[in-house]
């Protein structure tokens, strides 16, 4: 019987929340294949799926039996984007953490220069932004969209000077997770705000993309997710205010 070597430890973790997006997760997994294959690092892929009852698992499990290193953590007692992600974040392997949308607005193929970022270049947090020279947003964007999106920049102004802080496209060292770990009071959607606070982010990187419009599926932005994210800030603004660390 000849031994199997076992596969090395994965470099990343690739976490993708998930509800109802199981019609995009084939096209997405092979393009993470696809960039993480070009750039030569091993990686993990995590699916947080909130019960979706869409075949989101049955999509996992054949991409697994393809040899992709794809695993679902499914919910079933607990919903939110921002609780998904952090979820998936403490069941990963990888000495660093990403995390991107499933309905292919984030564009997989940035996730090695994010990698980069953080690995090479010492980055606390690596944004893939839509703000920075070289970012952009699909034209179907409508101007209200767009200034609903710049109003919630700036009202994140007070927390950060980074440009894009609302981006749920971003990648992190372990151990900037590790110190926000048990500060993570996550409301509504906007996890990277929450971790650039609480993990007391100085190095923070932002990487131009170009956010794509959803093509299948339906979006989750709600009026109510978007009430959510005023609380998220009232809340972030009472930790620091109670937290004050040196900058």
């Amino acid at each position: 019987m000849t031994a199997t070597t076992p596969p090395p430890p994965p470099t990343a973790s690739i976490v993708v929340p998930t509800y109802r997006e199981a019609a995009n997760l084939p096209e997405l997994v092979e393009r993470i294949a696809a960039a993480m294959a070009g750039a030569g690092l091993p990686y993990e892929l995590i699916i947080v799926d909130d019960a979706s009852g869409d075949g989101t698992a049955a999509v996992v499990r054949r991409a697994a039996a393809a040899g992709h290193p794809v695993r679902l953590l499914e919910r079933t007692t607990e919903r939110g984007l921002s609780s998904a992600v952090a979820a998936g974040f403490r069941a990963a392997r990888g000495d660093v953490l990403v995390c991107l949308d499933a309905d292919l607005s984030h564009p997989p193929e940035r996730i090695p220069d994010l990698l980069r970022e953080v690995r090479e270049r010492g980055a606390e947090f690596a944004i893939g932004s839509r703000y920075v020279p070289g970012g952009s947003t699909a034209e179907a964007w409508g101007p209200f969209r767009r200034l609903n999106s710049r109003a919630a920049t700036l009202l994140a102004r007070p927390f950060t000077r980074a440009r894009d802080p609302m981006a749920g496209f971003f990648a992190l060292p372990r151990r900037v997770f590790a110190a926000a770990s048990p500060w993570l009071d996550p409301v509504g959607y906007k996890i990277g705000l929450e971790l650039l606070v609480k993990g007391n982010c100085r190095r923070v990187v932002e990487v131009p993309i170009h956010f794509a419009e959803r093509q299948r599926g339906q979006s989750k932005l709600s009026l109510r997710e978007q009430l959510n994210y005023l609380r998220h800030l009232y809340k972030l603004a009472r930790f620091r205010l109670r937290h004050r660390r040196p900058r």
